[in-house]
């Protein structure tokens, strides 16, 4: 069961907020001061001093590299992860879902040997030719992340 109540600022006010946190923008238009020079002036919130806003201007070669640091690349999509594997709880619900999970493939099954079951269905067909696909690879979040998408033929590398 839910509970759930009518947002203070209207359904509208509350989609806002939330798009805030699915597609944020690496850096906002209003923490951006100038652009004199070469230079690019920003605010930004210094953590180690009670989030005491600051200013800093780098060149905008500088500014452009940090800033692209945060772009990513084509098909991969940046969302926040909520239950189970959202940050704060994922080190403890993890493991406890990979124990339940095993405890449950690991469940004795009584099956009749004078009938034979069916042949299991894959779990992924391939779009082209229908036949049964294999896991070859599982890779970790890490390496998920250290990996690059793969550029199609017909685009330049």
């Amino acid at each position: 069961m839910v509970y759930s109540k009518r947002p203070f600022g209207g359904a509208e006010h509350a989609l806002r907020y939330l798009c805030q946190y699915i597609h944020r923008v690496t850096i906002s238009n209003h923490r951006l001061v100038s652009l004199r020079d070469g230079r690019v002036s920003f605010r930004w919130r210094d953590s180690a001093h009670k989030n005491k806003q600051r200013l800093m201007t780098l060149p905008v070669e500088e500014f452009l590299r940090r800033f692209l640091l945060h772009v990513l690349p084509v098909g991969l999509v940046r969302i926040r992860h909520l239950g189970f594997l959202a940050h704060r709880r994922r080190g403890a619900l993890l493991p406890l879902c990979f124990q339940l999970l095993v405890a449950h493939s690991s469940a004795p099954t009584v099956t009749n040997p004078e009938e034979h079951p069916p042949s299991p269905r894959p779990l992924w067909t391939c779009p082209e030719c229908g036949g049964p696909m294999v896991v070859i690879e599982r890779l970790t979040a890490v390496q998920i992340r250290l990996r690059s998408p793969p550029v199609a033929a017909d685009q330049p590398s």
